[in-house]
Formats: structure tokens, C-alpha cells, sequence
């Protein structure tokens, strides 16, 4: 019994956080890697493959509703399932 079903296809943009119009649950069924400049990232919020950058969370700081301020890096983005 082979029971394989397709991956749905990584989007130009996706976030992690669940308000955002950019978050896709499907695609958190599965485990996600993203590389930045040909390093591997396990810290990313959100990404944008298109526009180059990905968004990481700051350590302590947080914004007015208690979320973690997020800062921008730009480089080199891939997307890819594990």
C-alpha cells in the first residue's frame, strides 16, 4: 500500500503567525526548511521568496500587543519541505 499524497506547492509568502492573511495551515501539516544565503534558518516568522527577506523575531523586545517585534534580513531565500 503505497499511500503517498502531493505536497501543496510552497507559496511566494508565507507566515507562521495564524492572523496574518499570508498564513496557509496546509502547509503546516508538513515540515518546512528555509535557507537564507545558503544557511539553513530554523528561526523564521515569515518569508518572502520573491522580494528576497525573511522575518526573525528579536530576543526580548515586544510590540504593544505583547508579540515579538520582528526584524527584516534580506538576502537569498529558498523554501523546501524535509
Amino acid at each position: 500500500m503505497n499511500d503517498t499524497k502531493s505536497l501543496p506547492a510552497l507559496p511566494d509568502r508565507l507566515s507562521i503567525n495564524p492572523r496574518s492573511p499570508h498564513h496557509v495551515a496546509e502547509i503546516f501539516e508538513h515540515d518546512i526548511g528555509i535557507m537564507l544565503n545558503g544557511k539553513d534558518r530554523s528561526d523564521v516568522e515569515e518569508y518572502c521568496i520573491s522580494e528576497g527577506w525573511v522575518k526573525v523575531a528579536t530576543h526580548k523586545a515586544l510590540d504593544r500587543r505583547g508579540q515579538p517585534l520582528l526584524m527584516k534580513v534580506k538576502g537569498t531565500v529558498e523554501a523546501f519541505y524535509r
